[in-house]
């Protein structure tokens, strides 16, 4: 093959340094984190869990999900974050349902906001998705007679269902 040229350049191996002011900025909080628990405190939002999604996401560090009383009251929670957080010099990435007010959704940098209706926070089970802690597994799948088997304790039998019989 002519015209085509090789480069002889070693090849090094990407690692990734582990010094100690790099772990603790990874074990730090993101300075948004404690500026939305205080305006959600101070805004008496309902139920608040934060969540370290940290190595399960590479949206965000922190989720936070909160709920309201009303959707007037959710608006007026996502408001206050998105004042506090632009006093404070952390700009929103973005502001999704503020309009509609059911679900408030607040980005700013390593910290997701989520502001619901309890209704809205039921159904969707942000905390079982996001959580940590593993589930217990399910058991494994059986042939539904096996199942029915099982339950009763006894074992099933056919019956035939013949004409006549008394």
């Amino acid at each position: 093959v002519t015209g085509v040229q090789t480069c002889a350049l070693p090849i090094y191996r990407m690692t990734q340094r582990k010094s100690p002011r790099a772990a603790a900025r990874r074990n730090a909080e993101p300075p948004a984190l404690p500026i939305v628990r205080a305006a959600l405190e101070e805004m008496k939002a309902v139920d608040v869990r934060i969540i370290d999604v940290r190595g399960h996401n590479d949206v965000a560090d922190f989720m936070v999900v909160a709920s309201g009383t009303s959707d007037r009251h959710l608006r007026a929670i996502g408001d206050r974050v998105v004042r506090e957080c632009k006093t404070a010099g952390q700009r929103p990435l973005g502001i999704e349902g503020a309009d509609q007010g059911e679900w408030v959704l607040v980005d700013l940098p390593d910290v997701m906001v989520h502001l619901m209706l309890p209704r809205t926070r039921e159904f969707y089970q942000l905390e079982q998705l996001w959580e940590t802690t593993p589930a217990a597994p399910s058991p494994p799948r059986r042939h539904k007679s096996a199942a029915k088997k099982a339950a009763s304790g006894k074992p099933v039998r056919k019956t035939s269902t013949a004409k006549g019989a008394a």
